[in-house]
């Protein structure tokens, strides 16, 4: 598809957002929240329950990865805070299985704790991390500030992208539209073709609780929606593009400072590389008055299988 009239957008942009919104706010964010409770399963392990059914081939990756830090915080003493995670998915998960996650105590000293944990599901590890806990303390300060955007409310939603983008066909839309705990606006500046660069905001849909860990666990789940995308933008591809497989690979995040993430956070993406089937993607994340509370960094594999000529 190469253009879309007027009347194809607004159409489509009713049937996305009439999709989005069949779902209400408040039972969104407690489905959220009930992805971050995990049970007891015996000494440093816990067990997250399988779904009835999903409309998912695999599990998100930054549900897992949320899942893994607040396993190991509850094997943390309660003033320490996670500061960094180093991260490997390994095989794709399924929703309709339960996910086992076993936590390794390897360090714990007066300020620095550190974890791992290994994901496990019918026997087979599909993920680990490693992730640093600290307390609170005073030190040096600086950062890089915030890159001159648009805010969020000049910012296209979600929803406009979709029903704008002729990447996206018609059967695509109700799929790419499902509702999620996130409002999201997108912005790609324009410029050369080789540019690999765009922002979003994004928030969820209702507020939070105001303890620190379920806003970290939420902004490292958000933190894999759309920052593999980054490395796609000089290729002009889109997980849409026939022949097209991605996936991450690893998954990096350094936490700065508090922020709550039903306030509008923005995530400034940029990659440096991409070749031999890898993608290279940066991510900083920032408050809305300009604060960096976070960074990410991340390799996906990205694999095009060339189209076959028609007959």
């Amino acid at each position: 598809m190469d253009q879309l009239t007027d009347e194809q957008v607004e159409r489509r942009l009713s049937e996305a957002l009439a999709n989005r919104s069949s779902v209400s706010a408040e039972k969104l964010i407690a489905g959220l929240l009930r992805t971050f409770n995990l049970t007891a399963d015996a000494e440093d392990e816990f067990v997250f329950p399988a779904l009835n059914s999903s409309a998912r081939e695999r599990i998100f990756g930054g549900q897992v990865i949320a899942q893994a830090i607040v396993a190991a915080d509850r094997t943390v003493d309660d003033e320490k805070n996670i500061h960094s995670l180093h991260s490997y998915f390994l095989r794709a998960g399924d929703e309709t299985k339960p996910l086992h996650f076993r936590v390794h105590r390897d360090f714990d000293g007066r300020s620095i704790s550190n974890r791992r944990v290994v994901v496990r599901q019918n026997d087979k590890v599909i993920f680990n991390l490693t992730a640093s806990f600290q307390k609170p303390a005073d030190g040096l300060q600086h950062q890089i500030p915030l890159p001159d955007v648009m805010p969020p409310e000049q910012c296209m939603s979600a929803m406009e992208q979709i029903a704008r983008n002729p990447q996206v066909a018609d059967k695509h839309i109700e799929r790419m539209s499902m509702p999620r705990p996130f409002d999201v606006r997108s912005f790609r500046p324009e410029g050369k073709s080789q540019d690999a660069r765009q922002y979003q905001w994004f928030r969820t849909v209702a507020p939070l609780p105001d303890d620190p860990l379920t806003h970290r666990a939420t902004l490292a789940f958000a933190s894999d929606m759309g920052l593999l995308s980054t490395s796609m933008i000089p290729h002009g591809l889109h997980w849409t593009t026939p022949g097209l497989f991605s996936t991450s690979l690893d998954h990096a995040m350094w936490f700065h400072d508090d922020f709550r993430m039903d306030q509008w956070i923005c995530y400034v993406m940029d990659s440096d590389w991409t070749g031999h089937t890898r993608g290279l993607n940066r991510g900083a994340l920032y408050t809305q008055d300009g604060k960096l509370v976070a960074s990410a960094v991340q390799e996906g594999l990205i694999r095009l299988t060339p189209k076959e000529p028609d007959a």
